[in-house]
């Protein structure tokens, strides 16, 4: 199993837009393309969105995130919440294997 967080810096004003995104539009899809959510968080200080997600392996990873790049109503919605200019200034990514794999994720 491995995990992989993801922290969006959002453009100025736009912390809520990212956010309700995610809701509305990112996290109800995840399901579909084979990516589990374990959970999702707001930096209390910066407001900036990360989330943890969970996969069996590697190459599952790689084609969740392949399919769900290419989730034609994904595209639609990012485009819709983008018409004033995107929401995003910086997307990092990491991979994360467990080290105590036994330890509960809450």
């Amino acid at each position: 199993m491995i995990y992989e967080m993801r922290v969006y810096e959002h453009i100025d004003g736009k912390a809520d837009d990212v956010r309700r995104r995610f809701e509305a539009e990112v996290a109800p899809r995840f399901p579909s393309h084979g990516i589990e959510l374990v959970g999702a968080f707001v930096d209390a200080d910066s407001e900036m969105l990360t989330y943890l997600t969970r996969f069996p392996d590697e190459e599952a990873r790689k084609k969740a995130w392949a399919s769900f790049g290419a989730d034609a109503g994904w595209k639609d919605a990012k485009a819709r919440s983008e018409v004033e200019g995107p929401l995003i200034a910086k997307q990092r990514a990491s991979v994360l294997r467990p080290v105590m794999p036994g330890l509960p994720i809450a």
